[in-house]
């Protein structure tokens, strides 16, 4: 016959019904059931209050926790949330931080429990992790105005049909908002003044980190566009991200994903409100949204102007003596040992240097940009596979 198994509510059950019986005395009953007294009593004053969903076991979990926030601080979280709808924990507890320095703030984790518990926040799907691959460094951004970045937010419809295209500069190290624009066309006669007003407000970068699109870029020899071309003549370097991988710009492509959030969602009627929506959005980008990536500051805290001022005049190109110059005629071609070789309709009217690297082969320079290797006993230009290789092997010899 197999052993009977019970379990710690079914023997509290029988000690009530023994108890019940009264056909023994508590010390008999505690005795019988190996407890203690106590813990008699105390079972029987629960089974007597509530029945027998009072032999079951409690929770010893405190009720008040000493650590707990308080409702004040939760409900001025909830606030803060309600104005910021896209703030996540950190951000809203550095706002705390800085608008109440009195109040005891809670961890992030923390905040995150609030937000969930009130609704106030919708997990987002992991992604998995991918290994990036970058062949060329990018300049780095050790202080304000060493790399602005420059793009197009994805055009969208106003209310009104129009089409609003959002051209946005910021500057890498600080995460500074310098212009947010919405354009009707982009193209570089609505960037070109942008950009100019930039400068002037905000004094010149030394890089402007842009993708390959126009009018930044072109087909052209070196990849050259009228846009860059100006930037090159003020002292700008363009550097472009590689095809493709937008993550080589993360910081301004985060910084789209907020200006979506907050400012083209819904769309305004027309593009004169969805500027003001834009204005906004940078005020509170600049001067009051914290930014993880700078420990929680707000970008206007950490930037500081240029001194380099934007001139009066665009400046020449100018060369070292060594360098042979050569002007692009009006077709795009220049004069080459009496033949013609054709550069770039882009840098039309503009002087280019011819550096000799051996005894066969020149580097093409505009300004400080190399733009190909010219092979001088076929007077034709390197494939790029072919000018990457060369310089490799020249630099590996020392010659460069």
């Amino acid at each position: 016959m197999p052993w009977k198994e019970t379990s710690v509510l079914d023997q509290r059950l029988q000690l009530i019904a023994t108890f019940l019986s009264q056909e023994l005395s508590m010390a008999d009953l505690c005795r019988e059931f190996g407890i203690s007294r106590k813990t008699g009593y105390k079972l029987i004053d629960r089974y007597q209050a509530l029945g027998p969903d009072g032999l079951l076991d409690v929770s010893r979990a405190p009720h008040t926790h000493p650590n707990a926030t308080s409702v004040a601080v939760e409900q001025r979280i909830i606030a803060l949330r309600a104005n910021h709808p896209t703030w996540g924990p950190r951000k809203l507890r550095a706002a705390l931080l800085r608008t109440a320095p009195e109040t005891r703030r809670p961890a992030a984790s923390t905040i995150g429990q609030i937000l969930r518990r009130n609704g106030l926040a919708t997990p987002r799907r992991r992604r998995t992790p991918r290994t990036l691959t970058m062949p060329t460094t990018p300049i780095r951004a050790d202080s304000p105005n060493a790399v602005w970045c420059a793009d197009f937010k994805g055009h969208f419809p106003t209310g009104n049909g129009g089409r609003c295209h959002p051209f946005t500069i910021t500057d890498a190290y600080s995460r500074m908002l310098l212009r947010c624009q919405a354009l009707s066309h982009a193209d570089k006669h609505a960037v070109k003044p942008i950009c100019i007003a930039a400068f002037r407000e905000y004094g010149l970068p030394a890089v402007m980190r842009t993708d390959n699109g126009p009018p930044f870029s072109s087909i052209a020899l070196g990849g050259l566009s009228q846009l860059a071309i100006w930037w090159i003549k003020l002292g700008i370097r363009p550097e472009r991200i590689q095809p493709g991988h937008p993550e080589q710009n993360g910081s301004h492509e985060r910084m789209h994903r907020t200006l979506k959030e907050e400012a083209t969602i819904p769309p305004q009627a027309n593009i004169s409100l969805q500027q003001k929506a834009f204005d906004r959005f940078r005020n509170e980008y600049n001067n009051l949204r914290p930014h993880e990536a700078i420990g929680q500051q707000t970008p206007a805290s950490m930037y500081v102007r240029s001194p380099r001022e934007y001139p009066l005049r665009t400046p020449e190109v100018q060369y070292p003596e060594h360098i042979l110059v050569r002007h692009v005629r009006h077709n795009g071609y220049i004069r080459w040992h009496g033949d013609t070789l054709f550069v770039s309709e882009a840098l039309v009217g503009e002087p280019v240097g011819l550096d000799r690297l051996d005894d066969r082969h020149f580097a093409l320079y505009f300004g400080p940009i190399p733009l190909a290797i010219l092979d001088g006993h076929t007077n034709g230009w390197l494939s790029r596979k072919a000018a990457a290789s060369k310089l490799l092997s020249l630099r590996e010899e020392g010659s460069i």
